[in-house]
C-alpha cells in the first residue's frame, strides 16, 4: 500500500479552502473526497481537478459503523493503485480519518487545511477550552468545558446526541443550533436542548454548542468535579476540618467506608452501594489532594499506579503476550514486584491492619499457593479452633469475614423481631432480656 494523505477542505465554503490544502489536492495521483455536496469540492471541479466521492456509500451501508469500515476499505483500495489523498472537511473529528489511522498508523499522514469549529466557534463568542467531537463519536460530556458537537448530519443522529447530553445538561439547558449553511460567517438559533433534534434541516454542516456548566448546577457530576469540590473545600476559603486532615488521621474513615459498601451490596441496596462507593472515592480523592499539596503523591500517581498493575496482570491483553492471568502466576510477578523472596515474607506481607478474619483467610490462601504444610498452623493457642473455622469455611467457599457479617446482622435482626413479638403481647419492650 502506498502513502495516503489526509486534507481538511475546511467548513465547506470554497473561500476557506486553504492554499496547502488546496496544492496537495491538485498534485494528488488519486484524489478522493468523503464528500463531494459542499462548495469547496464544487470549486475544485471548476478548476479541473479529478476526483471520486464516498457519496454512494451511505446509501449503500445500513449504520453508521459499517460506513466507517466500508470507507477505511475503498480508500485502502485506492492507495494500493496509487499514492492517495483522502480530503475531508475536518481530519481532526473525522471518524473515518480515525479509522484509517488505525487500522494503517505507517501509511497515514495527516496535513494541512482548516477544521470546521473556528466560524462555529467565532460565530458563538467561545473561548477556550472547548471539546470538539462529532456527533457520531459524541461520548458521555464531560460538562466542565464547552462543548462543540459537529457534523449532525441527519435528525436520527440529533436525536441520538440528545438522549446522551440531556442527562448531563438539561433538556431545557439552552444550546445554540446551527442550521445547514455553507457561508464564511455562521448563524445560530437558541433553542433548548430538547428541540435540537425537532429543527427543519439537517446536514454536515449541522452543528450544537453548549457553554460549560458552573459546578454548582451541573444535573450530573464526574471524577473532576469531585476533584475541584476537594480543592475548594481544602482551600483558604474552604473547611477548617478538611484543611486540617492528613493522610493519617483519614486512614480509618476508608475502613469505615469499605465496609459500608460491603454490607450495602448484602443488602443489595444498589442505590445506598452507589452512595457509599461514592464516600469510598471521595477518601481516594482526599488522600491524594493531601499528597499534593504535601508532595507525597497526587491523583495521577493513584491512577497511574493502578492502570500499570492492571495491564501487567492481563500481558495477554494488553501487550500480546501469554496468558498469565491465572492466580499462581499473579501472586508470583507480585511477589517478585515486592521484592518477597521468601514464604515468610510473603506471608508478613500480608497488612495487620486488616480485620482479624479476613487477614487470616489471606494467609491461609498464601499457604496454599505456597505450598505449605498446614501442620504449620499453631494448635496451642486459644484462637486456634477459631482459624480451623476460617479453613472450612474456605473450603465451603465462603467469606469467614463476610459469613460473621451476615451472622452479625441477622442476629440483630432476631433481637429486633423480638422485640416486636414482646411489645405485641403486651409487654414493655425494655424488660426484654433474652
Amino acid at each position: 500500500m502506498q502513502k495516503i494523505t489526509v486534507v481538511s477542505l475546511g467548513p465547506g465554503p470554497r473561500e476557506q479552502l486553504t492554499l496547502g490544502a488546496l496544492e496537495r489536492v491538485r498534485k494528488a495521483k488519486r484524489l478522493v473526497l468523503r464528500t463531494g455536496q459542499v462548495d469547496a469540492a464544487r470549486y475544485l471541479a471548476q478548476q479541473g481537478i479529478a476526483y471520486e466521492t464516498l457519496d454512494g456509500l451511505h446509501e449503500e451501508c445500513e449504520d453508521f459503523d459499517e460506513f466507517i469500515a466500508a470507507a477505511v476499505q475503498r480508500i485502502a483500495k485506492a492507495a494500493a493503485r496509487a499514492q492517495t489523498v483522502y480530503a475531508v472537511l475536518d481530519a481532526l473529528s473525522d471518524e473515518t480519518v480515525a479509522a484509517l489511522a488505525q487500522r494503517y498508523p505507517d501509511q497515514v499522514t495527516v496535513c494541512g487545511g482548516s477544521g470546521i469549529a473556528q466560524p462555529l466557534l467565532q460565530a458563538a463568542g467561545a473561548r477556550l477550552p472547548v471539546r470538539v467531537v462529532s456527533a457520531t463519536g459524541l461520548s458521555v460530556p464531560s460538562t466542565q468545558d464547552a462543548l462543540l458537537v459537529v457534523e449532525m448530519n441527519t435528525r436520527m443522529l440529533a436525536g441520538e446526541c440528545k438522549l446522551k447530553l440531556a442527562p448531563w445538561y438539561g433538556d431545557d439547558a439552552e444550546a445554540l443550533f446551527f442550521p445547514p449553511a455553507e457561508k464564511e460567517g455562521r448563524a445560530f438559533i437558541r433553542v433548548p436542548l430538547c428541540e435540537i433534534d425537532r429543527q427543519p434541516r439537517y446536514d454536515h454542516t449541522t452543528a450544537v454548542y453548549l457553554p460549560n456548566i458552573p459546578l454548582r448546577q451541573r444535573r450530573r457530576n464526574d471524577l473532576w468535579d469531585l476533584v475541584e469540590v476537594l480543592r475548594i473545600l481544602r482551600g483558604p476559603e474552604g473547611c477548617p476540618w478538611d484543611g486540617a486532615q492528613s493522610h493519617r488521621t483519614l486512614s480509618r474513615y476508608l475502613i469505615e467506608e469499605a465496609y459500608e459498601v460491603s454490607e450495602a451490596v448484602d443488602r443489595e441496596d444498589w442505590e445506598h452501594v452507589a452512595d457509599e462507593l461514592g464516600d469510598v472515592l471521595l477518601q481516594v480523592i482526599f488522600q491524594s489532594d493531601i499528597g499534593a499539596q504535601y508532595g507525597t503523591f497526587e491523583l495521577s500517581d493513584v491512577t497511574t499506579d493502578i492502570c500499570r498493575k492492571m495491564m501487567d496482570r492481563h500481558p495477554r491483553i494488553f501487550a500480546g503476550g501469554g496468558d498469565t492471568a491465572a492466580e499462581a502466576s499473579w501472586e508470583a510477578f507480585k511477589q517478585r514486584q515486592r521484592g518477597n523472596t521468601t514464604a515468610a515474607a510473603v506471608l508478613r506481607d500480608v497488612s495487620q491492619a486488616l480485620p482479624g478474619l479476613l487477614r487470616a483467610e489471606k494467609l491461609l490462601k498464601k499457604m496454599e499457593t505456597l505450598g505449605l504444610d498446614q501442620a504449620l498452623i499453631p494448635g496451642d493457642l486459644p484462637a486456634a479452633g477459631i482459624l480451623q473455622c476460617v479453613r472450612q469455611l474456605r473450603k465451603e467457599g465462603l467469606c469467614a469475614e463476610e459469613e460473621m457479617q451476615i451472622l452479625l446482622c441477622r442476629m440483630i435482626d432476631r433481637v429486633e423481631e423480638a422485640e416486636k413479638n414482646w411489645k405485641m403481647s403486651g409487654n414493655d419492650a425494655e424488660k426484654l432480656d433474652n
